[in-house]
């Protein structure tokens, strides 16, 4: 998968207003190309919201995309792990190793 890159980090989507998930209301099998996907993320960054949603409906025509109204960009340096958690249609991005963890 091709991905949006600038100046060492990666553009991901996510969207943290409440009501509905971007990535995290998707199916496993689509949650990377929806945050990291250059046809989808390409045309967010460049400011057509619209057409990054018309490009995300495209690869995955049954997707919810109630969460396109909050979405917005997290640039995370290239290599870095992390996840999108979602609390009541709120997504937020943490960056693993910048959270303090719990091991068992």
């Amino acid at each position: 998968m091709k991905k949006i890159e600038k100046d060492g980090r990666i553009a991901v989507l996510y969207s943290p207003g409440f009501g509905a998930g971007w990535s995290t209301w998707a199916d496993d099998d689509q949650k990377e190309a929806l945050c990291m996907d250059a046809r989808i993320v390409g045309p967010f960054v460049a400011g057509d919201k619209a057409g990054a949603v018309a490009a995300a409906v495209t690869m995955f025509p049954d997707l919810c995309i109630g969460g396109a109204d909050n979405l917005t960009v997290m640039w995370i340096e290239k290599g870095k792990a992390f996840e999108v958690d979602e609390y009541d249609g709120s997504e937020s991005v943490h960056v693993l190793g910048d959270r303090a963890y719990l091991v068992a």
